[in-house]
C-alpha cells in the first residue's frame, strides 16, 4: 500500500513539472523567451528557507522569515525567472530609453516584455496548480533569496518562487 505522504509527495513533484511546461508554453513578446525554470525539492528549499532568515535578520523584514516558516511545511517549490533582455524592437520605449538599441547599453534595466512575459508564465503555472486543488502562493521573497544564493545564472534578473502544499489548510495564507 501507498502512504498519503508518499502520494502527496509524488503528486505535488507531478504537478510542479505540469507548472514548469505551463510556463514555457505560455506566449512570449515576439515569441523571444528569456526565462529559466526550476522545481527545489527538500533540501533545496531549506538551503533557500535559511537565505531568507539570513536576509531577514539582516535588513530586518519580518515578512521574510515568516515565508521562510511557510516554505519548510512543502516538498515542493517551483522556481522561475527571467533575464532583463531586449527583444529588438524599433518603436517601443515602454523600459523607458528610447528603444531597444539604447536598452541594451543598461543591462540591469528590465524590459517590460521580460516582465510581462514573466508574469504570463506564472500565471500559466499557478493555473496549473488551481486546476489540481493544490495550495501555493507566489513569492519575491523566495525568489531574492534564489538570487543571493546564486541558484539561477547570473543574468537571471528577476525571480519568484512558488511553494506548493497539499495539507487541511494551506501554510501560505491566514498568516501572522
Amino acid at each position: 500500500m501507498k502512504q498519503e505522504q508518499d502520494i502527496k509527495k509524488e503528486t505535488l513533484l507531478d504537478i510542479a513539472k505540469k507548472m514548469v511546461v505551463a510556463a514555457r508554453t505560455a506566449p512570449k513578446g515576439r515569441g523571444i523567451d528569456h526565462m529559466t525554470f526550476m522545481i527545489a525539492e527538500k533540501s533545496d528549499i531549506e538551503r533557500i528557507a535559511g537565505k531568507m532568515k539570513e536576509i531577514a535578520e539582516k535588513e530586518q523584514l519580518a515578512g521574510f522569515a515568516r515565508d521562510a516558516d511557510n516554505i519548510l511545511q512543502t516538498e515542493v517549490m517551483v522556481l522561475l525567472g527571467t533575464k532583463y533582455a531586449a527583444v529588438g524592437l524599433k518603436k517601443c520605449g515602454l523600459c523607458g530609453y528610447q528603444d531597444c538599441e539604447e536598452k541594451t547599453r543598461h543591462p540591469e534595466s528590465a524590459c517590460v516584455f521580460n516582465t510581462g512575459d514573466l508574469g504570463i508564465a506564472i500565471g500559466s503555472a499557478v493555473s496549473i496548480a488551481a486546476d489540481c486543488r493544490v495550495d501555493n502562493r507566489i513569492m519575491y521573497s523566495v525568489g531574492l533569496a534564489v538570487q543571493e544564493l546564486g541558484i539561477f545564472s547570473s543574468d537571471i534578473k528577476l525571480a519568484f518562487g512558488i511553494p506548493l502544499s497539499a495539507t487541511s489548510k494551506s501554510p501560505f495564507f491566514d498568516r501572522k
